[in-house]
C-alpha cells in the first residue's frame, strides 16, 4: 500500500473536542482506503460497467445514480449518470479495475492521491452533516451503500452511508482542510472525538 501524507495536517487533533457532558455526539476520523477511483460509462454502457464493477469488488451493483453497495474490502456507488466512485483496500484495485472495464465501455481514472475521505459516525451524525447539506439523512432516505454526490459552498463532496449511524465523504484533497474545519465547527454543538 502507498502511504499518503495526511492533507488535514495539524487540524487533526485526536482526543475530545466541544460540548463535553456525556458521550460525544459523533466520532471523526480520517479513512485512507489504498484505491479511489472513478469509473465512468459511454452512453449505453452503464450496465456493463456497473457489471464489470461489481465482477472486480465483489459489489452488487445497479446502474442507477445513488445506489451502492458495500464490503469490508470496497465500496461503490453512483455518483451521476453512468458514474461510479470506487474505494478500496487493496492498491491493485485501480488497475484490477480498468483492465476490467473494456475501451467500449467506459474510463477509469485514479483518483487515489487527489481525494481526501473523512468518516463521520455516531448517534447524531445525521444531524451534524444535515447543518452542511441540503440532503435527508434519515435512513428511509438515505441507507446503508447508498451516496450522494452533493456540494458544501464550493466544495464537491461524495458520501456514502457506510453503517447505521456513519457516513463517508470524500472531498477534493486541496480542499480537505477547509471541510473538516468546517465539519468540526458543525460537530461542537454535540461534542466531538477524533479518533
Amino acid at each position: 500500500m502507498v502511504e499518503r501524507d495526511s492533507p488535514l495536517g495539524p487540524l487533526r487533533r485526536p482526543g475530545r473536542h466541544g460540548h463535553s457532558r456525556g458521550a460525544p455526539g459523533v466520532r471523526l476520523a480520517e479513512v485512507t482506503p489504498a484505491a479511489i477511483c472513478e469509473a465512468a460509462a459511454w452512453p449505453g454502457a452503464e450496465a456493463a460497467l456497473a457489471e464489470a464493477i461489481g465482477a472486480t469488488t465483489g459489489l452488487g451493483l445497479d446502474a442507477t445514480p445513488g445506489a451502492g453497495a458495500r464490503s469490508a474490502e470496497a465500496a461503490a456507488f453512483g455518483i451521476g449518470p453512468g458514474r461510479f466512485l470506487v474505494t478500496g483496500r487493496h492498491d491493485g484495485l485501480v488497475a484490477a479495475l480498468a483492465a476490467a472495464v473494456p475501451a467500449d465501455t467506459g474510463t477509469v481514472t485514479d483518483l487515489s492521491h487527489g481525494r481526501t475521505v473523512m468518516r463521520i459516525a455516531g448517534p447524531r451524525a445525521e444531524w451534524v452533516l444535515g447543518k452542511l447539506f441540503a440532503i435527508d439523512f434519515a435512513a428511509h432516505a438515505f441507507a446503508v451503500g447508498a451516496g450522494r454526490a452533493t456540494a458544501h459552498h464550493d466544495i464537491a463532496a461524495q458520501i456514502q452511508r457506510s453503517a447505521g449511524d456513519a457516513f463517508d465523504v470524500c472531498v477534493f484533497r486541496s480542499f480537505a482542510r477547509a471541510f473538516w474545519a468546517g465539519l468540526c465547527a458543525a460537530a461542537e454543538e454535540v461534542g466531538y472525538e477524533v479518533l
